[in-house]
């Protein structure tokens, strides 16, 4: 839009939306969290951290928007209802779920990859994965479901990840929980079409976040060869997800469903 001066104008997308962002304390998801803020929509940061979920939305409110912390492990029941109905009571409503929070491996650490051999993955390591990064998003969404069914709109963002579509050896559960999410989606799109419920998935690349950065795991010259196989060689880092974020959220995908979008830097080409 044009201003007087003739100069573009950012125009926030997303005033008045209340959003609910699981895994929102921290990496991809604070910067998630921020990113809805910045474009005026209450943000409700759930995250299994407390103490973090907390302090990222003192940033949000520091930004101007309206905000609330909630502790909640997305892989209960109880704990994903609990998300929504506080989301309800202190909001009222809720228009935007995004399906952040996961883990790569059991213990969500950076550990020896050889360790996830899939003849050295242990049945617990394999569920507590699954456990996360698909139940928890099953779980979540059937909790907000009846709440965007009553509004007659909604819209519910799925973190994928591009590992599925390259098949990352040593990572097989991380791998099939997140192509789950895919699949999760496009099911999800079918069934929930009928209600005006857009539902969609980003796929993320290699992204550096704050607790790789300095990680023995991955040094310097290892995070220079992983961003050579990208068209834009450098790392990806989580800012580069929340505009595909913020237009899945935005009135301007509201006939876009089903779909999966790799956020990459073009490392991936399906």
């Amino acid at each position: 839009m044009l201003s007087a001066g003739n100069q573009l104008t950012h125009m926030p997308s997303l005033k008045g939306r209340v959003s609910l962002v699981t895994g929102g304390a921290s990496g991809i998801g604070r910067e998630i969290s921020l990113r809805l803020a910045r474009d005026e929509a209450s943000v409700v940061v759930c995250d299994i951290n407390g103490e973090k979920a907390e302090q990222t939305a003192a940033e949000v409110r520091a930004l101007g928007s309206k905000s609330l912390a909630i502790r909640a492990d997305v892989s209960s029941g109880t704990d994903a209802k609990h998300a929504v109905e506080e989301t309800l009571t202190g909001f009222g409503r809720i228009e935007i779920l995004v399906n952040n929070a996961g883990i790569g491996y059991a213990t969500g650490s950076l550990v020896d990859p050889t360790h996830a051999l899939i003849e050295n993955l242990t049945e617990g390591e394999w569920d507590r994965v699954m456990n996360v990064n698909l139940k928890g998003i099953f779980l979540c969404s059937k909790a907000v479901y009846p709440q965007m069914k009553k509004q007659g709109k909604g819209k519910i963002i799925n973190v994928s990840s591009a590992t599925f579509f390259m098949g990352v050896p040593f990572l097989s559960h991380y791998v099939a929980s997140k192509g789950g999410v895919i699949a999760l989606t496009r099911t999800m799109a079918r069934e929930l079409g009928d209600d005006n419920i857009c539902v969609n998935a980003i796929a993320p690349g290699f992204t550096v976040s704050e607790a790789l950065r300095g990680s023995p795991a991955y040094p310097e010259e290892r995070l220079q060869m992983l961003a050579s196989g990208r068209c834009f060689k450098r790392n990806e880092v989580s800012e580069d997800l929340t505009g595909t974020v913020v237009f899945l959220a935005s009135p301007d995908s509201d006939f876009i469903t089903g779909q999966t979008i790799i956020v990459d830097g073009g490392g991936t080409f399906v």
